[in-house]
């Protein structure tokens, strides 16, 4: 049974077109993986998805609701989280008070009053909420993080920061966990590393659709693969059958007499 789908997604920016009539189905519990040559509209669909962007034309479904124009805090709040190819951080706050920031009652507080109040005092007094507190901890437990707790975040190294972004976007609870690219600039011990804490957020029923560059990642953890190519999808399917596919080594290596 599909958790999040979309229904003939276009985006157009003026006159280009980033997507055409994208559809597909992420099932519950499913590793999807989006993969596709740089420029082929792979963030702008994570982007549609998340509520950053609405679509030109179609629809995302999620849960059986339409959610196409909703504003990213909703998306947020129903169940949708993402990381970032860039990271985004709160490089001047710790890796715990990071992973706060995203379980704070929004409705409230907001998550920046919370940034502020840490500039000042530890974000557990400013919470003053023990069991928050014990949530994130645990959190970061799960990614390889607790160490780093009372580090600041601009001091840790890049792959952990990677991971803090994911732990981030688990403290807002997702049923749907969008990654753009969360092993890009790691080395293969890394990767490994970044495979089994993606692998094990899967196991605790959380639905996930990756972009990733690097294949082995892709390859390992995926259950089903898109390709898009010029913003179209060319190809879905299994992994194997999908990297075989002639579209698919066409729109990455230009073709035979290229390959």
């Amino acid at each position: 049974m599909a958790i999040l789908e979309t229904k003939h997604v276009t985006k157009n920016f003026g006159g280009l077109t980033a997507l055409q009539d994208v559809s597909f189905a992420l099932e519950k519990g499913e590793v999807m993986g989006l993969i596709g040559p740089n420029g082929a509209g792979k963030t702008t669909l994570i982007n549609i998805l998340s509520g950053a962007f609405h679509p030109s034309e179609g629809k995302v479904i999620y849960q059986g609701e339409d959610i196409s124009r909703l504003k990213a805090n909703l998306v947020n709040e129903r169940g949708i989280a993402r990381t970032f190819q860039v990271v985004r951080i709160f490089k001047r706050l710790t890796v715990l008070e990071n992973v706060l920031t995203a379980m704070v009652d929004r409705g409230k507080d907001g998550p920046w009053r919370l940034v502020w109040g840490s500039f000042f005092r530890r974000a557990c007094a400013f919470n003053q909420d023990r069991d928050a507190c014990a949530t994130a901890d645990g959190l970061l437990a799960s990614v390889g993080l607790l160490d780093y707790r009372d580090e600041r975040a601009e001091n840790l190294p890049y792959a952990m920061s990677k991971r803090l972004e994911i732990a981030r976007a688990l403290a807002t609870r997702p049923k749907v966990l969008l990654l753009d690219e969360p092993s890009s600039g790691l080395n293969p011990a890394e990767q490994n590393e970044q495979i089994k804490i993606i692998r094990q957020i899967n196991e605790q029923g959380i639905s996930i659709l990756i972009i990733e560059h690097v294949m082995k990642v892709i390859m390992d953890i995926s259950h089903r693969l898109i390709v898009l190519h010029y913003g179209e999808k060319i190809a879905e399917g299994e992994p194997e059958a999908v990297y075989n596919d002639p579209l698919v080594v066409e729109a990455y290596l230009g073709g035979e007499g290229n390959a």
